[in-house]
């Protein structure tokens, strides 16, 4: 099965692109930062530079290894999905469950792998303008040179590789076994998010307003709440949609395709929700500890430096990340829907309702995932100004919201409209005689 899922990435590599370019970045980012360990491992190195170079890679390394499998695992089930009926034929032809495992595993183990070598350069570049980060900002001595090591390399290899196999066969094994049993494993997984979450955002009560793990608590009560909404999407999704009193041609037919498609558009829901809760929270409680900082009057430390810099950089890959995988996720999406365009076009659909259509079924998208992520984050934020400054809510006002929401709207509503419009120009008769 495996020289079978290597024929299959070589006779149609269009569709593992955006595989392969989720691996590539997600590797990037965990070598990027690992590579900082390495740094902080040389010989003659200070300690607080050690300190502060060891405490960027463990903070962000983790955030990068979640989000390298939240962007494998939602490409890869977009991926599977869309090869249901080839996967059919493989059950009827006589391979077995555990075969076509192997082969979609071995497929995606192999763009994993192609990606994270491809992401050695890029990741050697950014590790050392990050290391000058550290340095311009006086919290890593410039004496300090730059260092990428086996912990940089193994640790990408080996977490872009294992979360593009894991996310492969939990994808493959939704797409072969029976609904009930997927059903239940979500709902647990997303019943414990909320829990954990919400435990650890009250907990933030317990600690002083001057503590410095006082952000921690919220920030991570903001991220579980964040993968819980996620994870209850489809549901979130479908309760909305009964609720939306949709008229016109375009209205009606986007409603009802979203319903039937309400488990596929979960894994575009999944990054929008967390972009927009963990930048959200993490830029509104940076703003706070920022101006409670300098209302005290006291100078800056090396450690709310640090702290300022991860969160900043923190925010930075997410949007990037989540851009990303929304954007991975979307166009392929929409591609696989030329078939069904031209469908509706045949029908009697013009090309401006289909689009409408689309751009409807963007923005009840964005509505939804910017209305829970934005649930998540103020589920952080709250408990963390009130222990901090003693009041409710934070002084930044709505900047910092309306410019997160802006994004999310641009790249949800762009990508889907852009690519819908590409696949309108393929004449209806030629989309539906498409392979699905």
């Amino acid at each position: 099965m495996f020289a079978l899922a290597l024929r299959s990435i070589r006779k149609r590599p269009g569709r593992f692109t955006a595989t392969l370019l989720s691996a590539f970045l997600g590797a990037a980012i965990i070598m990027t930062f690992n590579s900082l360990h390495d740094t902080a491992g040389q010989p003659g190195v200070d300690a607080q530079s050690a300190e502060s170079l060891s405490t960027a890679a463990n903070v962000v390394g983790g955030y990068g290894t979640l989000l390298v499998f939240f962007a494998v695992a939602s490409t890869l089930t977009v991926n599977v999905r869309q090869r249901a009926s080839e996967i059919e034929l493989l059950r009827c032809s006589g391979a077995t469950p555990a075969q076509i495992k192997r082969m979609v595993v071995g497929e995606s183990v192999a763009v994993a792998l192609v990606g994270a070598l491809l992401a050695i350069g890029p990741a050697m570049l950014g590790g050392r303008a990050l290391l000058d980060v550290f340095q311009n900002s006086g919290q890593v001595d410039r004496s300090v040179d730059y260092s990428f090591g086996v912990v940089a390399l193994m640790s990408g290899i080996d977490i872009t590789v294992l979360a593009a196999a894991g996310a492969a066969f939990l994808a493959v094994r939704r797409a072969t076994h029976g609904r009930r049993n997927r059903g239940r494993a979500r709902k647990f997984l997303a019943c414990a998010a909320l829990v954990v979450g919400g435990v650890s955002v009250c907990s933030t009560f317990a600690f002083s307003a001057t503590a410095a793990a006082l952000m921690a608590p919220a920030a991570y009560g903001a991220i579980l709440l964040s993968v819980g909404f996620a994870l209850f999407s489809p549901r979130l999704l479908r309760g909305l949609l009964d609720l939306l009193p949709l008229s016109g041609p375009s209205g009606y037919v986007a409603v009802r395709n979203m319903r039937r498609r309400a488990a596929e558009l979960s894994g575009v829901l999944m990054p929008l929700i967390l972009f927009t809760a963990i930048a959200t929270a993490t830029l509104y409680m940076q703003g706070v500890e920022s101006d409670a900082i300098a209302a005290s009057g006291v100078p800056k430390s090396i450690d709310a430096k640090n702290l300022e810099t991860l969160n900043l950089v923190v925010v930075g890959i997410i949007v990037a990340f989540s851009c990303i995988m929304l954007v991975n996720s979307l166009y392929a999406a929409t591609t696989y829907r030329t078939r069904e365009f031209g469908g509706q076009r045949l029908a009697g659909a013009t090309p401006n309702q289909v689009l409408g259509m689309v751009g409807v079924e963007g923005l009840i998208l964005t509505v939804t995932g910017v209305f829970f992520g934005t649930v998540a984050g103020l589920a952080g934020i709250l408990p963390f100004t009130i222990v901090r400054t003693d009041s409710v809510l934070p002084d930044q006002g709505l900047g910092i919201w309306l410019s997160v929401v802006a994004v999310a709207a641009a790249v949800t509503l762009g990508t889907s409209l852009v690519t819908a419009r590409r696949a309108l120009r393929t004449p209806a008769v030629e989309a539906v005689a498409l392979a699905a």
